[in-house]
């Protein structure tokens, strides 16, 4: 496997706006927030952003495209999650789509593997206490999250961590055997819900969280923070 180039990117990606906030408003701040970082140069490599759909397999197969076109040093999806007021960096992704609503085209499943016969669960491998230690001190909210839930998020992170680990792509090629990845929850924009956060927070917060994770070679072990 070849090893990661130093000019390769850092991938972000964000999702289509869905549920009733999204059909409401248009807008889903995961995507907002990354799409801000377009074109950005942090720690020495740029960013792309994508926008993902609010789909499941479809979102996870777009995904793994992307990372095949882009071959990246750094891969970190983020969508949104209302209820929550902190950035949410999370833990574990876990082998199970149980949808409490469907996804734009449709789809509910209920009790079925992300991966069929694929590991109960991914960790992320983000420093991410480094990270949230990180955006705090900048005097945004952030905390570890403990689930990234079951919905379509769970879903993309799942099959993210779980491509990672095979050292192959099916479609277009190899990542970096070094590459790391993981995923962040944002809260709602005003205008969406409550709690929310401002756009230009989560838009700092982001870009400290990836400069972080791309200069920290071992996470702080010690624990703290909120957690959902």
């Amino acid at each position: 496997m070849a090893p990661r180039r130093s000019t390769a990117p850092i991938l972000l990606t964000g999702f289509a706006p869905f549920g009733e906030a999204g059909q409401i408003t248009g807008i889903n701040p995961s995507w907002q927030a990354v799409r801000a970082l377009q074109g950005e140069v942090i720690e020495g490599h740029a960013v792309v952003a994508a926008e993902l759909p609010t789909v499941f397999g479809v979102a996870a197969d777009a995904l793994q495209r992307l990372i095949g076109q882009h071959q990246p040093a750094l891969v970190i999806c983020l969508g949104q999650a209302g209820g929550r007021k902190a950035i949410s960096l999370e833990r574990v992704a876990v082998n199970i789509d149980d949808a409490s609503q469907p996804d734009n085209q449709g789809q509910q499943p209920i009790d079925s593997p992300v991966v069929v016969g694929g590991p109960a669960a991914y960790f992320s491998t983000l420093p991410i206490k480094a990270m949230r230690d990180a955006i705090q001190a900048i005097g945004v909210a952030a905390e570890i999250s403990q689930t990234a839930g079951t919905y379509v998020c769970n879903h993309v992170f799942y099959r993210l961590m779980h491509a990672l680990a095979q050292d192959k792509k099916p479609m277009t090629g190899q990542p970096p055997a070094e590459v790391r990845g993981g995923f962040i929850h944002v809260p709602y924009l005003p205008g969406q819900g409550m709690p929310c956060m401002p756009l230009d927070d989560m838009v700092r917060g982001l870009r400290v969280a990836v400069a972080t994770a791309m200069s920290t070679s071992q996470d702080i072990r010690r624990s703290g923070g909120a957690t959902h």
